[in-house]
C-alpha cells in the first residue's frame, strides 16, 4: 500500500499526529530495525501528544488570559514575599483538584494579575478548564446577560468552570445586585470549583468593603475558609523595571 493513501485516511480519521509521524518513519532509513508493535507506538505516541498540545491550546484560548505568563518564568529575585514551596505546590495542581480557593494580595505593580495568570496557564496545561475575569467586567457581563435572557446560562457556565479567576477584587463600586450575584457564583462554584482573587485590599478589609454585612459574611465564608493566600509586599516591579531600563539607557 502506498504511503499518501495512508496518510489521507489518518487526516480523515482526524490523526494528524500519527499521520506526520507515518510520513517522518516512511523516510527515516533506520525504521525498519524497529519491530511493528515500536513502531505502532510511536505513531500512537505522537497521536496522544497531538491531540494534548492541542486540548491545551483550545483551553488557553477559551482562559483568556490577559498576560502570558509561565509559572516557570516567575522572578524571585524581586523581594515580595513569594514562597517558592508554596507556589511549587500550586503548580502541581491539587488545589485545584480539591477545589480550593487562592488570594493573591498586595500593592499595585507587585505582580498579582502576572502570577495569576502563570498559576492559570500552567492549571490549563495540567488539563483544567480556566476563565479569566476583571471583576467589573464580569459584572458587565452579567448585566448584559440579566437584560437579554441568558443571566442563568452564565452563572451555569461559571459554574463549570475548574478554575474561574477574578481580577482586581475590591475595586468595583458594590451594590446590592452585585453582591447577590457574586454570591450566586461563589455558592455554585463551592467546593466544586477553585476561585483565584487578586485584589490591592488586604483580605482583612474586604468584608468592610463589600458593603452590606450579611452578605459579606456569606461572600467571604465560601471564598476564605479553605484559600490558600499570598500576600505580596514590596515597591512596584514596573516601577523597578523602569529606572533600570533608564539606568541602562544612560550609561
Amino acid at each position: 500500500m502506498l504511503t499518501h493513501p495512508i496518510v489521507d485516511t489518518l487526516h480523515t480519521l482526524h490523526c494528524s499526529g500519527m499521520a506526520l509521524a507515518f510520513q517522518e518513519q516512511a523516510q527515516s532509513p533506520d525504521i525498519s530495525e524497529l519491530a511493528f508493535e515500536e513502531r505502532l507506538g510511536l505513531l500512537v505516541d505522537r497521536e496522544v501528544a497531538s491531540r494534548d498540545s492541542r486540548r491545551t491550546k483550545t483551553r488557553l484560548r477559551q482562559a483568556r488570559l490577559s498576560q502570558d505568563a509561565c509559572i516557570e518564568d516567575v522572578d524571585y529575585r524581586h523581594p515580595r514575599g513569594l514562597d517558592r514551596k508554596l507556589l511549587a505546590r500550586l503548580a502541581e495542581g491539587d488545589w485545584i483538584r480539591r477545589a480550593h480557593n487562592l488570594l493573591i494580595t498586595g500593592p499595585t505593580g507587585t505582580g498579582k494579575t502576572w502570577l495569576a495568570c502563570a498559576l492559570a496557564h500552567k492549571v490549563c496545561r495540567n488539563g483544567f478548564r480556566v476563565r479569566y475575569l476583571r471583576v467589573t467586567r464580569m459584572f458587565q457581563e452579567l448585566e448584559i446577560a440579566r437584560g437579554d435572557g441568558r443571566y442563568a446560562d452564565t452563572l451555569a457556565a461559571f459554574a463549570k468552570i475548574h478554575l474561574l479567576v477574578l481580577d482586581d477584587w475590591g475595586l468595583a463600586p458594590m451594590t446590592d445586585t452585585r453582591r447577590r450575584d457574586l454570591l450566586e457564583i461563589l455558592e455554585d462554584r463551592h467546593d466544586k470549583g477553585s476561585t483565584l482573587v487578586t485584589s490591592q485590599l488586604p483580605v482583612e478589609t474586604w468584608h468592610d468593603s463589600l458593603g452590606d454585612p450579611t452578605l459579606a459574611d456569606a461572600i467571604l465564608d465560601r471564598l476564605i475558609h479553605n484559600a490558600h493566600r499570598i500576600p505580596l509586599k514590596g515597591e512596584s516591579m514596573r516601577k523597578k523595571k523602569a529606572m533600570l531600563t533608564l539606568e541602562g539607557e544612560t550609561e
